[in-house]
C-alpha cells in the first residue's frame, strides 16, 4: 500500500509506504539496494581488469582519458607530485584547511583510543599462557571516489586510522578531474593525515592496479573505501588477489523517528544521504502519520534551497524504489524494519533517543538525537564514516584501526603446564584419527624432553 502526498512537482513527490498490510514481497523490495545485483558490471569490469594486468600504466591512463574525461593524463603523470601538493595548499581556502585539520584531530583521537594492546598473555591454567600479538598489515590502498563530488572526508576516514595503526605503506587512489589533476582538498587531507602517495586512478581500474601492481602504482594487500558498483564489482572479482575491505557501496540512511520527533527536522536529515546520487537509498521510518505528513510538507522548501543537481538526486531517491517515507503501525514495527534494513547510517529522532538505542541490532553507525546529525559523523565527530552498506551491517562493522591490524595468537606452556594439557590433547587426537598429533603429545615426547634436560 503506497500513497504519495502531492507536492509542487508530483512526479518527484516523496514516496510514502504504509507497512500495515504490506505484502511480504513488497516488504522485501524495500530492503534492496542498487548494489545488490552487480551482474551487469561483471563482464565489462573483467575487461578492465585484464587491460590493467596486461598493459599497466598505459591502460590506467587510457581509462582516465576515457572514463574520467581527463585528456591530459598520461602514463607518466599518474602520481601526484610534490608540486601538486604545494599548489593544492595554495588553492584551498584556509578556513577549509582549518576544518580539515580539526576533523583529522578528532578522527585521530578516536582511533588512537581504539588501538588495542600490542600484546597480551593470560594464564589460562597453571603454567599455561595464551594471548594475542597485534601488528599492522604491510600496505593498504585507500579508495576515494570523485564522480559526484570531492571527498576529502573519505581521505581522512580511510588514511588516519591506517597511519594510527602503523601501516608502513598507505596510498590513496582517486579519479582525476577533467583537468587531469587530483582534487586539491583531497591532496591537503592526505598530507595532513601523513600520506604522500596519491595516484590518479579510479573505478575498477584502480582496484586492479593495486591488486596486480603497475609500473607506477604499487601492489597492496588491501583496498578500503566506498565506491560505485564498478568499484564493488572490481573488488568482488579481485578478492582472491587483494583483501577488498568492508563492503561500502552507494550511500544509504534510515532516519528513525518516534511520535515525539519533529517531522520537518527529520526531513532535513532525510536529504543528507539522498543527495549523494540517484543510486543512494534513504528512508524516514516512523510510527506517526503526523511526523510523516510534516516531513512531506517540509521537503519542497528544502529542495528549493538546494542546487538543481543535488535536489534532483534526492528527489530521484525519495520518489523511487529505494527511498521515501515508511509509516509503521507501531514503533515496534518501525524498529523491526530498521533492524531488517541494517542501514549504513542510522539517526534516531525523538525526545528520548537513548530509550531506543538498546533495541537497535543492525546499523553501521547510530547517531542519537536532533543535535547529532549525519554530517557531524561524516566529517568531524571522530568515529569512522566508512560504513558497511547493502545490509552488511548485520555482520560487518565500521572501518576502524582493526581493519589495518592483524592478530597473531601466542601461546607458551611450561613443562608443568604441559603435563596437565597433554593427556586431553592426546585423547582428542586419537578420537579424530590423527596419529602424528597423538604421538606429539604422547610418552614419545616425554622421553625426548627428558634427554634434553
Amino acid at each position: 500500500m503506497t500513497a504519495a502526498h502531492p507536492g509542487p512537482d508530483p512526479v518527484n513527490a516523496p514516496r510514502v509506504v504504509h507497512l500495515q498490510g504490506l505484502p511480504p514481497a513488497d516488504y522485501a523490495d524495500l530492503l534492496l539496494r542498487t548494489e545488490g545485483d552487480l551482474s551487469a558490471y561483471l563482464d565489462p569490469v573483467r575487461e578492465i581488469i585484464d587491460a590493467v594486468r596486461e598493459r599497466g600504466d598505459e591502460a590506467l591512463a587510457d581509462f582516465a582519458r576515457r572514463f574520467d574525461k581527463a585528456p591530459s593524463v598520461t602514463a607518466e603523470t599518474l602520481k601526484a607530485t610534490p608540486a601538486d601538493f604545494e599548489a593544492a595548499f595554495k588553492s584551498v581556502d584556509p578556513e577549509v584547511i582549518e576544518s580539515i585539520r580539526f576533523a583529522i584531530d578528532n578522527i585521530r583521537r578516536f582511533h588512537q583510543a581504539q588501538m588495542p594492546e600490542e600484546m597480551w598473555l593470560k594464564e589460562m591454567h597453571p603454567g599455561v599462557f595464551a594471548g594475542d600479538r597485534v601488528r599492522p598489515i604491510p600496505s593498504v590502498a585507500c579508495y576515494v571516489p570523485r564522480g559526484k563530488g570531492s571527498f576529502p572526508s573519505v581521505v581522512m576516514m580511510t588514511t588516519v586510522p591506517a597511519v594510527v595503526a602503523g601501516v608502513p605503506r598507505v596510498i590513496v587512489l582517486t579519479p582525476p578531474g577533467p583537468d587531469g589533476k587530483v582534487d586539491a582538498a583531497t591532496l591537503v587531507a592526505a598530507r595532513l593525515a601523513g600520506v604522500e602517495d596519491v595516484y590518479k586512478c579510479g573505478g575498477a581500474q584502480g582496484v586492479a592496479a593495486v591488486a596486480y601492481g603497475t609500473e607506477t602504482v604499487p601492489r597492496c594487500v588491501k583496498v578500503v573505501g566506498p565506491g560505485s558498483p564498478w568499484v564493488l564489482a572490481g573488488k568482488k572479482l579481485l578478492a582472491d588477489r587483494i583483501d577488498p575491505g568492508i563492503p561500502a557501496g552507494p550511500s544509504e540512511s534510515v532516519i528513525l523517528a518516534d511520535a515525539t520527533a519533529d517531522g520537518a527536522l527529520a526531513a532535513l536529515d532525510l536529504l543528507v544521504e539522498a543527495e549523494h546520487g540517484p543510486d543512494s537509498s534513504a528512508y524516514l521510518v516512523t510510527d506517526s502519520q503526523a511526523v510523516a505528513d510534516a516531513a512531506v510538507a517540509a521537503l519542497p522548501g528544502y529542495w528549493a534551497q538546494m542546487g538543481a543537481e543535488r535536489a534532483g538526486f534526492s528527489q530521484t531517491v525519495l520518489s523511487g524504489p529505494r527511498g521515501g517515507i515508511i509509516v509503521a503501525p507501531d514503533f515496534n514495527a518501525a524498529v523491526a524494519f530498521t533492524n531488517d534494513y541494517a542501514p549504513e547510517h542510522l539517526m534516531i529522532h525523538g525526545r528520548e533517543p537513548f530509550a531506543h538505542l538498546g533495541r537497535i541490532e543492525n546499523a553501521g553507525e547510530i547517531l542519537l538525537g536532533e543535535s547529532t546529525p549525519i554530517p557531524l559523523g561524516n566529517f568531524v565527530l571522530g568515529p569512522n564514516a566508512v560504513l558497511p552498506t547493502g545490509r552488511n551491517a548485520r555482520t560487518w562493522s565500521a572501518l576502524s584501526v582493526f581493519d589495518y591490524l592483524k592478530r597473531t595468537s601466542v601461546g607458551y606452556v611450561t613443562r608443568d603446564g604441559y603435563k596437565a594439557l597433554a593427556p586431553h590433547a592426546h585423547r582428542l587426537a586419537v578420537y579424530e584419527g590423527f596419529e602424528a598429533h597423538a604421538n606429539a603429545v604422547s610418552p614419545l615426547r616425554d622421553e625426548i624432553m627428558k634427554r634434553g634436560r
